[in-house]
């Protein structure tokens, strides 16, 4: 009558579609450096929000008062605290999408930043607390990439 040849569908076993969104299921651990990469690059996410949106406080005047207005700032200081509060939100964005794009833009932002505390110390103050913490978040990092990229290999 018919030569369209049925469609069954093979029955499933129940035991292994509800296995796998059991919470007793093994978590073998072979992606733990990668989520811990994924968790540090949010944290570092959370952090360029913060600065970049500091910085265009200073901009707009939210911070400081009348003495301290982007106005009154010297030529430098205006284009580091540009260049800074863009920078670091498109490096939030790029860091809280965990892509490559975006470690570069906040590997820049942190040389960036220690290179004008250090060579530049009238702009910023020359603060070493800020270049120690800078070079610790990127030893952090370098670290957790390493060990991520050792889990998966080519």
């Amino acid at each position: 009558m018919s030569d369209i040849p049925s469609r069954e569908t093979p029955a499933r076993d129940p035991a292994i579609s509800v296995a796998a969104i059991s919470p007793d299921r093994p978590d073998n651990h072979e992606n733990d450096w990668t989520r811990r990469l994924v968790l540090f690059l949010r944290a570092m996410a959370l952090l360029s929000i913060a600065q970049g949106l500091y910085h265009w406080a200073q901009i707009t005047g939210f911070v400081g008062g009348e003495d301290d207005a982007f106005e009154v700032q010297t030529m430098a200081w205006q284009t580091a605290t540009v260049y800074f509060a863009v920078i670091e939100l498109v490096a939030a964005v790029g860091l809280w999408l965990a892509t490559p794009w975006g470690a570069v833009v906040w590997l820049t932002t942190v040389v960036s930043m220690a290179v004008i505390e250090l060579m530049f110390p009238s702009i910023y103050g020359g603060s070493l607390l800020v270049v120690s913490v800078d070079a610790l978040l990127l030893a952090a990092y370098l670290v957790l990439a390493w060990m991520a990229a050792r889990e998966r290999p080519p």
